[in-house]
């Protein structure tokens, strides 16, 4: 095990910058330049030019949400289990708003916070491999906190206090954000990944539903079962029986 997994935990330290193009930019170049270890986490009050999944960008107003990039010693796994790290993050993201928005908050594959049909956090994972080992993850995520309006033309989303009529801490639940991280981490370390994927389903977006997907130029629709151990998205009813990640849209 890589010592830093051992004596250092998530969040600590956390780092709050005031304005900043991207955090997890930022974190990477701290990293190729030794300048962070295990578990420091960045917290920006503003971000500039943030990045979604694929390429697409991530707005978000200033000092309103979170914004958080953290570093995560992945020396002891093997890289095709890099998947293991973005479901284990959406469970504990998922764990923090569900905490204060209740039920209907669900993980949309592979690890977008929803509630409702409405879009309340995203995660980002950037992974630094050297040589044939992987050796960190930064882990970006992006969740609607106290934002009282978005341009839906853009961003179909949702905020906490839109839910819940309350303003709330920002920094305070990215700290509590990081303490369920750190224990989702210990989970994948002490080889308990089931356990965290079958939590993982049981708050899946749409599952035992009825959905739309489009893959190239073929629209379907098919009913969501689960996501397996390959971060597959297993479907009944469709053109074939799973896919992968990147492979179909939702529609």
């Amino acid at each position: 095990m890589h010592p830093s997994a051992f004596q250092s935990t998530i969040g600590e330290p956390f780092i709050e910058i005031a304005t900043i193009e991207s955090t997890n930019n930022y974190a990477m170049a701290q990293v190729q330049n030794d300048a962070a270890t295990h578990g420091t986490a960045w917290f920006a009050h503003m971000q500039t030019n943030g990045r979604g999944q694929r390429g697409k960008a991530w707005e978000t107003e200033a000092r309103q949400n979170i914004i958080l990039s953290i570093l995560l010693d992945t020396s002891t796994f093997d890289l095709g289990r890099s998947f293991e790290i973005s479901i284990a993050i959406a469970v504990a993201a998922h764990q923090l708003f569900s905490s204060y928005a209740g039920d209907e908050t669900k993980i949309k594959w592979p690890n977008d916070i929803y509630w409702r049909d409405r879009k309340a956090g995203g995660i980002l994972i950037d992974n630094i491999v050297r040589g044939t080992k992987w050796q960190w993850s930064v882990t970006g995520i992006g969740m609607n906190i106290n934002q009282a309006v978005f341009n839906d033309a853009i961003m179909n989303a949702v905020s906490l206090k839109q839910i819940t009529g309350k303003t709330h801490d920002r920094v305070a639940l990215a700290k509590q954000l990081c303490e369920k991280i750190q224990t989702q981490y210990e989970l994948i370390l002490a080889g308990k990944f089931k356990e965290i994927l079958d939590v993982y389903n049981s708050v899946l977006f749409m599952r035992g539903a009825e959905v739309r997907f489009k893959k190239g130029n073929q629209a379907f629709t098919a009913i969501v079962d689960k996501v397996n151990q390959w971060n597959q998205l297993e479907i009944s009813n469709g053109p074939q029986d799973h896919f992968d990640f990147g492979e179909v849209e939702w529609v």
